[in-house]
């Protein structure tokens, strides 16, 4: 039977438990071998760039990528420890055919990733990732997906990689950022490899924490997944008289940040939005007065995007589709309330934390207001977000029990609330996101849904 439904790509990538299907050794060789065939479609000898986060399991799973990519004979090039968007970045302008990063991004540890840019620091579209599981399967079924022993240690890192990434960034800003003074929150992931560097070089005064990775410690209490560590942080700083302008967070691979305003309190990535939205229809870059959200992007964004006279889309949940939006409507900026952000007036391919905090501090700079003054009138609608780990992703709304609970509950807010429920593109989770103006009642439905699910299908 031909198999017509990705089954190992997700919306970011190949994920799972490292050493479990599909992260075991044999089918990331297996995985490396379809790669390199999918490339020598327009190259016999192709060129794959290697990157990975801090994770313990990111090297054993790197090499057994390369030793499958070089049995098909691409030649396999490695930054060591970079961020996801410097992968891409570097893909696109080094001459590589492809990029690929081992991360999980948010993940624990335990969890590590493939996701795959194409030459041009795209993600690659759904149609060629369902013809690379197809060999994959193909080479399980068959018998070829035996990875020989291998070892990272005849692939040498490149430091000038990592170093031209880091020259883009900064190459970015114009305004002078160096009266700044930032505390900046690495999750223990990628970015503690590049921050210091980059931030020192825009002359900003930064002090890094949770930059000591260890490989089990990524987003663990830290990074964009824990924001409030931030705060808190820049709370008791405040508390010792210490003053920081903003603080920016990563998660494990930098792909997205999220900030804390002088006072410590969270600015996500609608208040991003926000700014770089008002800032960029000041400045005429802000294509057809159009941003591009996602269905899980709060009401509140767009209110105050409508008072500036800036019109606000909605795509599916993931960066990749935010991008294809963007892309088919030509919108110049687009990204997601965890931080995701896309800057289309620039020329940047994928969502990047370390750019987006260059932009954020930007337009703090030239506006000279504070990032809490920015983001003033960004009234968030209450908002839950439950997750219910499950044994399957049944199509939600053909379970008879859950249909109704989620009927029952749009009839009763209309026009006064939303009901998004969505499985979660990279883990086993149904995702229940209720806004309304009263907390009780937006408890109360997402409670229903809730325990509709966990009795259908949960764990």
């Amino acid at each position: 039977m031909t198999q017509t439904k990705r089954q190992l790509f997700g919306t970011d990538g190949i994920r799972g438990v490292a050493g479990d299907f599909p992260l075991n050794r044999d089918t990331v060789f297996a995985i490396g071998r379809a790669l390199a065939h999918d490339l020598q479609r327009s190259r016999p000898v192709p060129r794959v760039l290697l990157g990975q986060d801090t994770r313990e399991s990111s090297c054993w799973i790197a090499a057994s990528l390369a030793a499958g990519l070089r049995s098909c004979g691409a030649e396999v090039s490695s930054a060591g420890v970079i961020t996801t968007p410097g992968v891409a970045f570097l893909a696109r302008t080094r001459g590589f055919d492809a990029g690929v990063v081992l991360s999980a991004s948010h993940n624990p540890w335990t969890d590590n990733g493939i996701k795959v840019f194409s030459g041009t620091g795209y993600k690659l579209p759904d149609a060629e990732e369902l013809e690379i599981e197809r060999e994959i399967f193909a080479q399980i079924a068959n018998g070829t997906a035996a990875a020989a022993s291998t070892s990272m240690a005849d692939i040498v890192e490149d430091d000038s990689l990592r170093h031209d990434y880091i020259a883009w960034l900064r190459s970015q800003v114009a305004a002078d950022l160096s009266g700044l003074r930032i505390l900046v929150d690495c999750a223990n992931g990628a970015a503690a490899a590049e921050a210091a560097e980059l931030f020192h070089a825009c002359g900003v005064a930064a002090t890094i924490l949770h930059a000591s990775p260890n490989g089990r410690n990524i987003n663990d209490g830290c990074g964009a997944l824990h924001p409030k560590t931030l705060g808190n942080a820049m709370q008791a700083a405040a508390a010792r008289g210490e003053h920081y302008d903003l603080g920016a967070t990563f998660d494990g691979d930098a792909d997205r940040s999220l900030f804390c305003d002088a006072g410590g309190n969270v600015i996500n990535g609608d208040g991003v939005l926000l700014l770089a939205a008002r800032d960029m229809h000041h400045r005429g870059r802000l294509a057809g007065d159009t941003v591009v959200a996602t269905t899980m992007s709060n009401m509140g964004l767009e209110v105050a995007l409508r008072t500036s006279g800036i019109a606000m889309l909605r795509a599916d949940v993931g960066d990749k589709y935010v991008l294809e939006m963007m892309q088919k409507t030509g919108a110049t900026l687009g990204g997601e309330q965890s931080g995701h952000i896309l800057f289309r007036d620039s020329e940047a391919t994928t969502g990047d934390g370390l750019f987006t905090a260059l932009r954020v501090m930007d337009v703090v700079v030239r506006s000279g207001k504070s990032l809490a003054e920015l983001v003033v009138d960004l009234k968030v609608f209450p908002q839950v977000i439950k997750n219910v780990r499950v044994r399957e992703k049944a199509p939600l709304r053909d379970i008879p029990a859950v249909r109704e609970a989620i009927d029952a509950a749009e009839a009763q807010l209309l026009a006064r609330g939303r009901v998004v429920i969505r499985y979660s593109g990279t883990e086993a989770l149904a995702r229940v996101m209720i806004e309304a103006e009263s907390e009780a009642e937006m408890h109360t439905l997402a409670d229903a849904i809730v325990l509709a699910i966990q009795t259908a299908v949960g764990i």
